[in-house]
Parts: structure tokens; C-alpha cells; sequence
């Protein structure tokens, strides 16, 4: 039996279109146009649930579930593949991306379940530095937030706005030296992939927002995330953080509003 011929993926649109599905599983005509980014399989499933709708990709890197013009994709954890996702979506060119993630708070006004919506991120992973010079701001489009603000007014519940810093590094919460550099430059909170996912999402003409939810409090030893605490934040706060998300998007579509305001 001869080996099946090769397929000339020649150009970068070439590659996205053939690697969105063989990441998710999913063709391409088969996603929603506003897209749900999240690194927790627990969202995919609630999503699912909520919507009785099927998870798709299982048995790929970046499962995800679609309902109507929505679709919620895991992409995983971390700046490298917050990059991989975003490039991947310019296959589909979608209307709006909204990251719902996780962060650790930084101020101590932050506390676990808090939501924090940022105005931007700075840009400490790198991974964005293969994309724009490093002084380039990380920003989010501002009528995406402007909806997620009002849904969360909606929902009788407050929120802060800040500045997250985003890391490559994952295990840094014993280094006082870092510690004292983050309360140097008065973020809010820290992650791993918001500062990516907007500068890689304006690379590729794709309009991106965020919404983080305070899961720990890695400043101080005894609020370093554990299994046990992060349970805890899962059981108490995710779904309404998934419902607020879904929502926000919901007020887009049912508006026919655009969030594509800046020149790319």
C-alpha cells in the first residue's frame, strides 16, 4: 500500500486552515463566529451542559462545544499555545474572542472569586515579542469590555479594572525578588496568556477581550494555589463566570454591534 501524498500547506493561511481542525476536530465551517477562550476543561463541559450540546475533540489538543453562533475552545495553558489558538482563529477570521481566565490577585483588595476586567496587559511572557517590538501595549477591544461591564452590571455584581502581567513562568511564587517587581509596576493580577492573547489577536485582526477570576492570592504563602482551593473557586465561581461570558457575547449578537473598532 503506497503512503498517502503529502499536502502542500504553502502559505501561512495554507496552515491555519488545515491546523484549526486537526487541533480541535472540528471543520471549519462548523464553528461559531464568537468564540469563548478558556484553559479549564470545566468550562468546555458546563458549556456543553448548559446548551445540550456535545463536546467535540476529545482526543484532541483543544476540545471545544458550539451553541448557535458560540463556540468555547480549551486551548490549553500557557503564552506559546494562547499564541497557537489566536493564529489558528484567523483561519475563521471570528467577530469576537473572549478569554475567560484565571489569574492570581496581586493588590490585596483582590480576593478569591473577584472579577477583574483589564484594560490592558503587560507584556512579561515574551512569547508576544514575536510579534510586535516589545513597547507595543497589549490592549483588549474596548467595545468587547464595554459589554462584558454591562452584563456584570446586569448581574448585580462588581468588578475591578486594572493591569494584569502576564509570565511564561509558571513556578515563581517563592521568588521575593519577583514578588517585589509586581508590586513595583502596580498591576492588579498575573497570569500566563491575557497579554498574548490580545497582542496576538491585534496581529491577526481579531478583536479580543478578557475577563480573569481571582483563583489565588500567590503572594502570600498561604494563598498559593492548591487542588483543595482551587476546588473551592471552581465550585463557588465558574459558572457564573462562564454565564457572564456567554452573556456578554449573547449582548453583541442580539445588537448586531461591531467591536472591531480599531485600525488593525
Amino acid at each position: 500500500m503506497s503512503a498517502p501524498t503529502p499536502t502542500a500547506l504553502k502559505s501561512r493561511h495554507d496552515i491555519v486552515e488545515n491546523w484549526l481542525p486537526r487541533y480541535t476536530g472540528v471543520p471549519l465551517d462548523e464553528f461559531g463566529d464568537y468564540i469563548l477562550l478558556t484553559n479549564f476543561q470545566r468550562y468546555v463541559k458546563l458549556f456543553a451542559k448548559m446548551h445540550h450540546v456535545p463536546v467535540r475533540g476529545r482526543d484532541k489538543p483543544m476540545p471545544s462545544a458550539t451553541a448557535g453562533r458560540i463556540t468555547i475552545i480549551n486551548f490549553g495553558m500557557g503564552s506559546a499555545t494562547a499564541a497557537t489558538i489566536m493564529d489558528l482563529l484567523s483561519a475563521i477570521k471570528p467577530a469576537a474572542v473572549l478569554f475567560l481566565g484565571k489569574c492570581g490577585g496581586i493588590k490585596h483588595r483582590a480576593e478569591l472569586g473577584d472579577l477583574i476586567l483589564p484594560i490592558a496587559a503587560i507584556r512579561g511572557e515574551g512569547t508576544s515579542n514575536d510579534y510586535f517590538p516589545p513597547e507595543v501595549p497589549a490592549l483588549p477591544a474596548f467595545a468587547l469590555q464595554k459589554a462584558i461591564s454591562t452584563t456584570i452590571r446586569e448581574r448585580a455584581r462588581d468588578y475591578y479594572t486594572g493591569t494584569v502581567y502576564t509570565t511564561n513562568r509558571r513556578v515563581w511564587e517563592h521568588d521575593a525578588d519577583f514578588k517585589a517587581y509586581l508590586k513595583k509596576i502596580r498591576c492588579m493580577a498575573i497570569d500566563m496568556e491575557t497579554a498574548t492573547i490580545f497582542s496576538v489577536g491585534f496581529f491577526n485582526e481579531i478583536p479580543t477581550g478578557a475577563l480573569l477570576l481571582v483563583s489565588d492570592q500567590p503572594m502570600i504563602p498561604e494563598g498559593v494555589k492548591t487542588a483543595a482551593s482551587d476546588k473551592v473557586v471552581d465550585d463557588a465561581y465558574v459558572e457564573d463566570h462562564l454565564h457572564i461570558g456567554i452573556d456578554s457575547l449573547k449582548q453583541l449578537i442580539n445588537q448586531g454591534l461591531t467591536v472591531k473598532h480599531l485600525v488593525f
